[in-house]
Order: C-alpha cells, then sequence, then structure tokens
C-alpha cells in the first residue's frame, strides 16, 4: 500500500503548501502537492487517464481535439489550451509557454519503457514534482486509477473508476471461461482504409481480443510497435473470419459492396462491426481507458449469448462516470454508426 503523510512542500523560492510524500508506481517516494490543481501529462495515455479522474485537472491537452469530438467531453474542454508534448511524436510545446501555465504536478506514463532519462532531465526545468503511473496491460487499470486518486487528492473518485473497471475485466474473464476455446469465434482486425492491415496476436493494439479469448486470427510476431502488419487478400480468404472488427468508416462503408470479402463467412452473415471512436478510440490507437468500454463492446457482438449486457445503457453510464458528460439519444446512436 502507498504511504502517504503530509509534509511542507517548496514551491520556487517563497511560497509554501500544504503537501505529502507518495509512492508512485515505479516505487519513487515524491514529496507532491496535497491536492494538485495542475497537472501536465506528456503523453496521451496520461492525459486521457487524467481527464477520467478530474478534467479540471488538466493543465491542457498536448493534441488537438478534432471538433467532432468535444460534444462527447466536458464543456470547460472546449476552453483547454493545447500545450503539445515536450518529447515523443506529435505537436511540440514550447517550454516557455508550458512554464507559463505554472503546473504543480507532472503526470508521467510508464508503459514499455517509453520515456529515458534524458527525457525526464527536460522535465526539471519545469520546477515541478513528478510521479509515474505504470501500465503494461489494460488489465492494470484498476491498480492505476487508485493511485491517481491517492495522487491527486481523489481517492474516492479513483476507486470507484477502479472498482467498475475490475468488475468488468472479472465478468469478461468468468464468461470467456465458460465458452470452450474451439466454440470462441475467429475475429479479425481490419485497420487501413483497404482493410488489409492488421495486427499479430502478441500486438499492443489488440490487447482486447487477448483478453476476448485470444481470438485473433493473425497469428504472427510483431515485427514493430508500430503494427499495421500488412495481408494479402489471398491470405484473408484462407482465414475466412467469423466477425471482421473495422477501424476506418470509409472502408466499413464499402466493405458490402466488395466481391472478394462477399467471399467471408463475417461479411455474408453480416458480423462486421465497426469500432466507435468517440471522443477516443474505444479499441486503439492510442489505447486509452475507452478500451474498457470497448472490451464491453466486442464481447457483446463476440459473445451475444454468453454476455448479457445492454451495451446502449453501459455506454451512457460509461461516458456519465467516466467522461462526465450525458450521452442524448443521438449521440449514443452516432457513436455506432459513425455518423
Amino acid at each position: 500500500m502507498n504511504k502517504l503523510f503530509l509534509a511542507l512542500f517548496l514551491v520556487g523560492f517563497s511560497t509554501y503548501i500544504q503537501a505529502k510524500m507518495v509512492q508512485d508506481m515505479m516505487g519513487r517516494e515524491v514529496t507532491i502537492p496535497d491536492a494538485p490543481s495542475k497537472v501536465y501529462a506528456p503523453s496521451p495515455y496520461g492525459s486521457y487517464a487524467l481527464y477520467a479522474m478530474d478534467p479540471a485537472l488538466l493543465v491542457g491537452w498536448i493534441f488537438n481535439i478534432e471538433k467532432k469530438n468535444l460534444p462527447f467531453l466536458h464543456p470547460k474542454m472546449k476552453e483547454l489550451p493545447t500545450i503539445g508534448r515536450i518529447f515523443g511524436a506529435g505537436q511540440g510545446a514550447n517550454l516557455e509557454v508550458l512554464l507559463s501555465y505554472k503546473p504543480d504536478l507532472i503526470l508521467m506514463w510508464s508503459h514499455q519503457n517509453e520515456f529515458t532519462k534524458k527525457e525526464e532531465e527536460r522535465l526539471k526545468l519545469l520546477n515541478a514534482p513528478v510521479v509515474y503511473a505504470k501500465e503494461e496491460s489494460i488489465t492494470e487499470y484498476p491498480e492505476v486509477f487508485r493511485f491517481l486518486g491517492k495522487a491527486l487528492g481523489k481517492e474516492q473518485r479513483g476507486e470507484k473508476l477502479a472498482a467498475y473497471t475490475q468488475a468488468v475485466f472479472e465478468k469478461v474473464a468468468k464468461t470467456v471461461a465458460s465458452v470452450e476455446a474451439h466454440k470462441r469465434p475467429k475475429v479479425y482486425y481490419a485497420e487501413g482504409l483497404d482493410g488489409l492491415a492488421t495486427e499479430c496476436d502478441d500486438s499492443i493494439h489488440v490487447e482486447l481480443l487477448r483478453l476476448a479469448g485470444d481470438v485473433n486470427i493473425h497469428r504472427c510476431h510483431t515485427s514493430s510497435h508500430k503494427g499495421f502488419e500488412k495481408l494479402s487478400m489471398e491470405t484473408l480468404l484462407q482465414y475466412d473470419p467469423e466477425i471482421i472488427l473495422v477501424q476506418e468508416k470509409m472502408f466499413f462503408d464499402a466493405i458490402y459492396d466488395k466481391p472478394l470479402w462477399s467471399n467471408l463467412r463475417a461479411v455474408q452473415n453480416k458480423r462486421v462491426y465497426l469500432i466507435p471512436r468517440q471522443p477516443f478510440n474505444w479499441f486503439d490507437r492510442p489505447p486509452s481507458f475507452m478500451r474498457i468500454l470497448g472490451l464491453q463492446w466486442a464481447m457483446a457482438h463476440l459473445y451475444p449469448k454468453e454476455y448479457e449486457i445492454d451495451i446502449l445503457k453501459e455506454t451512457q453510464d460509461f461516458y456519465n462516470l467516466f467522461l462526465n458528460v450525458s450521452l442524448t439519444q443521438e449521440q449514443l446512436q452516432s457513436l455506432f454508426t459513425g455518423e
């Protein structure tokens, strides 16, 4: 259990505020504000998780949020500045601008050694304490939410998100265990505008398919972290998946008009599903907490008889709990049609 205690924390040269010592998820003991009010998260993972904990804590987005996604976020997000990230791919942040926002805590996200000591040195320029959340698998999100609850002074909120998440994983595991391996549907994950990019079964990008019974039909070793393994139509026809999950709406809208694809069982049986992606992708890229809902959505399609769920109601409840928004019926329907 993380050990917390109150202390005095020096900010700048003369200002003192209430503070505490927290052991982060990398085992580091760090003195941080007792109740942080401006938090900078340099990675997408951290930004998303921070939003779920409390949108008001975000000092700014590290990337631009598309206008079409704003209705699915807290209204205050329309006013949140885009300040970029100080390292990694994407929009670069101006350190002087970032300093002007005066973050009092930096939330790093440890995932497959995403950040290096060199990058940590750059963070020192912000003159704010740094804590690490650690997540190597989506199943670690309950621990992440509990840690964030303690670090941010929002234990009740963290426990509420953790309990919901843990219950989902337990229900999924119980359902999968009740279905014999050879009876689990084989799934093809279609990426790209032609649908012929996919992921190997060991890729982080298809972690949901592993949790749903290790059902990814493309068995191979991932060639790079980027993924997008190219597949030939001939190979896909040999695979003949029972279900196809699609990332790109343009391809989804055209799949039933493609002669070669009509030979696949999934197409013939109309078991082709467009992955929802507002305001953040439910399945992948980047793999955020939205996958907790995406896993339930996938289970509803893979095991419609075994996995009991009203996915419409669950989606409304999830958005209310994690995203702090109440969906209209029109918004709810648009999530599944991509319109």
